[in-house]
């Protein structure tokens, strides 16, 4: 199942069943109040991520000033990713809200706000879940003395008892905010087998503007962003159980983050390997509409000038506390990252980098996640994007470099989900699931892409006769 965001704008929800040899493609909007509410007045309502909600044409400018000033109305538009939660799915994006949904129907079954069990304003799109079913995930709150913070949550796993694990949700453990008022933007998180890790960017949610200027003027969530271009990058870490923060505080360089594609523990070092966009300038500022709407060559000059993507591997030292300032505490034979400590007591990461290429990013990664997700790990998978645009499906070795590619002219491929084979031995042991466009073909102009993951060479695909717009995030469910 995967999901998307045809315009105008709304969660649209895609699956692909396989059974006795045949494939059958399914789809349906998710009816959230977004959704029903645009489709029965014809217009955006609610202010989604980019879009403001279109002034109501009935109203006139002081009912609309009225309006704005009553304050501001959350999106539930569920258009980024599914997981599941107990014996549950739910669709999601980055606020408060999560939508529960039928996996089998695609139905919409109800409406879900976080905010009445666990002090989050809003949670990321990607949790992380435990081989039991416990779900973690990671966002933003008020914390002491109304300061911003971040909270990890805890979702526990399928109760005997048949109740709604979400009822017993707690905060695991809380990390502070940098900046007093301005929490940074986050997208995803870190989870060794007993540690959380938390990447603080210098991208921050103005929340001042957040609740002043949106109220009044009708701006949206993008308007309200903003770049801290003195702070760099700061590493968090707490424990799992219990949940307790860590003292050591680990800096490096500006880069925005979206997407984390593992963490694991290694002889008393955590290892990190991360999607970063260098620099602080918030990457989404040159994705919208009238940039990537523009000539091809326009679109190139506009991801020349964004920040430039590199897949790194940071090494953060867990036993710091004896070591000598200037000194690289990074001792693991297979990596060529440093840790170093200052005279100010934080530690000065520099990364490795595992992929890098001009304008080429390795994006939307997924792992052998059910195996390998928190432990030492070889291979990565995702999108490789030309100038932003998704052309290729790659796969990593970050041991030693190597990468491989799927691609086919003018197709655009989603998310690669990796699925392991029943009997398998090898870490790369499975396939790859896609859902690939082209937007030029007349017939039979999408289909679902399944890719042995050990080569990437094709082992089937399953076309069909209607277009589907460029997929997010999804999953395979059994």
């Amino acid at each position: 199942m995967d999901i998307s965001e045809p315009i105008p704008a709304h969660a649209l929800m895609h699956k692909f069943d396989l059974k006795d040899g045949h494939v059958t493609y399914y789809r349906r909007f998710i009816r959230t109040d977004a959704y029903v509410r645009a489709m029965t007045e014809k217009r955006i309502v609610i202010t989604e991520f980019g879009t403001a909600a279109y002034p109501d044409p009935c109203k006139n400018i002081f009912s609309r000033f009225f309006t704005y000033f009553q304050g501001i109305e959350v999106t539930d538009n569920c258009l980024v990713n599914i997981y599941p939660i107990g014996e549950d799915f739910y669709a999601c994006t980055e606020t408060n809200y999560i939508t529960k949904v039928d996996p089998d129907t695609l139905e919409t079954i109800k409406k879900v706000d976080l905010c009445n069990y666990l002090s989050v304003n809003g949670v990321t799109a990607h949790p992380h879940t435990e081989p039991d079913g416990t779900v973690y995930n990671i966002g933003n709150c008020f914390g002491k003395n109304m300061s911003l913070a971040y909270n990890i949550v805890k979702i526990p796993p399928p109760q005997e008892d048949k109740s709604d694990p979400i009822e017993k949700s707690k905060v695991l453990v809380q990390f502070p905010s940098s900046e007093r008022f301005k929490p940074s933007y986050i997208h995803s998180f870190g989870m060794t087998e007993n540690y959380f890790v938390f990447v603080e960017t210098p991208v921050k949610i103005n929340l001042l503007k957040f609740l002043t200027s949106w109220s009044i003027r009708g701006t949206n969530y993008m308007d309200c962003f903003e770049s801290n271009d003195k702070m760099g990058t700061w590493f968090l870490l707490a424990t799992k159980n219990p949940g307790e923060n860590i003292d050591h505080k680990f800096r490096t360089s500006a880069f925005n983050l979206f997407h984390h594609i593992n963490c694991y523990e290694d002889q008393g070092f955590i290892v990190v390997d991360l999607c970063t966009w260098k620099g602080h300038d918030f990457v989404y500022n040159y994705l919208y509409l009238a940039n990537v709407r523009q000539n091809w060559e326009e679109v190139k000059k506009a991801a020349i000038r964004a920040p430039q993507p590199e897949v790194r591997r940071y090494v953060l030292p867990l036993d710091i506390h004896r070591e000598e300032q200037g000194k690289n505490l990074v001792s693991l034979p297979y990596t060529t990252a440093t840790a170093v400590m200052c005279s100010d007591g934080t530690v000065w990461l520099e990364p490795e980098v595992l992929f890098s290429g001009p304008h080429q990013a390795f994006e939307f990664p997924q792992i052998n996640y059910k195996k390998y997700c928190g432990k030492n790990y070889t291979f990565a998978y995702g999108l490789g994007l030309n100038h932003f645009v998704p052309d290729r499906i790659c796969k990593l070795n970050v041991k030693s470099k190597e990468t491989w590619i799927w691609q086919e002219p003018d197709a655009y491929p989603s998310e690669p989900l990796f699925v392991q084979s029943p009997d398998a031995k090898d870490e790369d042991d499975g396939v790859l699931l896609s859902i690939v466009v082209k937007p030029g073909v007349t017939q039979r102009p999408a289909f679902l892409l399944i890719l042995n993951a050990t080569d990437l060479t094709e082992i089937a695909r399953a076309e069909v006769d209607v277009m589907i717009p460029v997929t997010l995030h999804g999953l395979y469910k059994p």
